[in-house]
């Protein structure tokens, strides 16, 4: 149920949150994302994912490049997030990739492209709190997907360059929750 109370609460621990990931420097970016990518890999092998969701990084999430050639040199299937309206479905990661709404970067879409199960999930966060609910840019784009394909995703994997961690609850029953969240 959504609280007006706890939605000014989230609002104002994103805006910290984001602050935060904002105040980076660049040497700290490289280090901490080759950090994250390395677990990843490592998840990623260790669980035998084969068909994964990954997302096309904006300025302040994981870049996940260097991830997805080396998943893409290993032929494991690749998805990313498509836009439509205020939620996305998945398409397969193929190129070329054209800029979209908010900067955002995704292929053309394709039905023939589409899959129904995905072993693992990689999701960018802003934050998370104790019940290891996703706080996100607040477009809600992935509470929308993850409320109609949860049952078709074995793991949910958040990422993030800095644990941005709240004790007290600020999110709702609908946000998307981590199997394991992976931080530097």
């Amino acid at each position: 149920m959504k609280s007006p109370q706890r939605d000014d609460i989230k609002n104002h621990f994103r805006r910290d949150s984001l602050q935060r990931l904002k105040k980076m420097s660049e040497k700290s970016i490289y280090k901490k994302d080759k950090m994250v990518l390395a677990y990843l890999y490592q998840l990623i092998v260790e669980h035998q994912a084969k068909k994964i969701m990954l997302y096309l990084p904006l300025k302040l999430e994981v870049d996940l490049y260097p991830l997805i050639r080396k998943l893409r040199k290993e032929k494991r299937l690749l998805y990313v997030p498509f836009m439509e309206g205020k939620s996305f479905r998945v398409v397969r990661y193929r190129y070329p990739l054209e800029k979209k709404k908010f900067g955002l970067k995704e292929p053309k879409y394709s039905t023939q492209y589409r899959t129904k199960q995905i072993d693992m999930a990689i999701v960018p966060i802003v934050g998370v709190d104790a019940t290891l609910r996703r706080v996100g840019f607040g477009k809600g784009m992935y509470d929308r997907f993850f409320e109609k394909e949860i049952k078709n995703i074995n793991k949910i994997v958040f990422v993030a360059r800095e644990l941005c961690y709240s004790k007290v609850i600020v999110t709702n029953d609908y946000d998307v929750k981590a199997d394991i969240v992976v931080v530097p």
